[in-house]
């Protein structure tokens, strides 16, 4: 007498299995399934996801079916990603509650987009009336410890436009309130944070008020600095980066340089205020 190997299925996980997971379709022809936080048997899950793309590969051929199937797993089932990878899914991204998984059903080239590619950053130029500039020395990073005296940097958060995120990080490292003036410059960088690659915008800051309250997690020293003394320190000539961006700097005190400033808008694309960043010399809309 032979035995099978194949999982033998409750009642109620047959009950389960006569169904196909339900998605929300998106706007490329594919289809997003979230799953919820209830517990799933994976053998069960595995022939919801066996039926599931049985189904959307025959809508496929017959043109009305799904090209990209999206699968959002809470960090509560991980055990079901084993189940999915087997079926052809890869993963796409992660965050701190879920995992993204994608599989492509058509046998052309795949067109799915990548996960982001890019991390967005922010450094702060304040200049006081005073031609003083803020500058910070940092307790980690690659500047801790070295004496060098940098503008308040850090990272836009989700969901932040670049604009508060530079208020944001000025406040938090010095506790200065500041206005956002302009963006005048931005660099690109690549594989700078794990293969990722990195945007960095310059922003021109007005200080609201003087009275320096340093970070005390990340901040060591905080200064308002003449800005002819921050230009002279010898890090600041060494790197052609820094001394470009002196340059702007300077081109911006003398009045010859104009930067981008932050304009609310509405768009097609979203039902939240964005903003779009421009130059407005000859335009009357500013």
């Amino acid at each position: 007498m032979s035995s099978s190997t194949s999982p033998v299925l409750s009642e109620k996980q047959i009950q389960q299995v006569d169904r196909i997971l339900e998605g929300e379709e998106d706007h490329h022809g594919g289809v997003i399934v979230e799953m919820t936080r209830e517990p799933l048997d994976p053998v069960v899950f595995a022939s919801l996801l066996k039926a599931s793309l049985s189904h959307w590969r025959l809508q496929l051929y017959k043109h009305k079916g799904k090209r990209g199937i999206w699968l959002k797993i809470p960090i509560e089932l991980v055990n079901l990603v084993e189940p999915a990878v087997k079926e052809g899914f890869y993963f796409h991204h992660a965050e701190p509650k879920h995992l993204m998984l994608v599989h492509w059903l058509p046998g052309t080239a795949n067109t799915l987009p990548a996960n982001a590619s890019h991390r967005v950053g922010i450094g702060a130029f304040v200049l006081n009336e005073k031609n003083e500039v803020l500058v910070v020395q940092e307790k980690s990073g690659r500047f801790r410890g070295t004496g060098i005296w940098k503008f308040p940097t850090g990272v836009v958060d989700e969901g932040e436009d670049i604009c508060d995120a530079a208020v944001r990080e000025v406040k938090e490292e010095t506790g200065i309130d500041a206005k956002f003036l302009e963006i005048l410059a931005f660099r690109q960088s690549h594989k700078s944070f794990f293969e990722k690659s990195d945007l960095f915008f310059v922003c021109m800051m007005q200080p609201l008020s003087s009275d320096i309250r340093p970070q005390e997690a990340e901040i060591e020293a905080a200064q308002w600095m003449p800005y002819e003394e921050y230009v002279a320190q010898p890090f600041v000539q060494k790197q052609e980066l820094l001394r470009k961006i002196v340059d702007i700097f300077s081109a911006k005190k003398d009045k010859n340089y104009s930067g981008f400033s932050a304009v609310p808008i509405t768009s097609a694309f979203s039902e939240q205020q964005d903003y779009l960043y421009l130059n407005g010399r000859g335009l009357d809309f500013l």
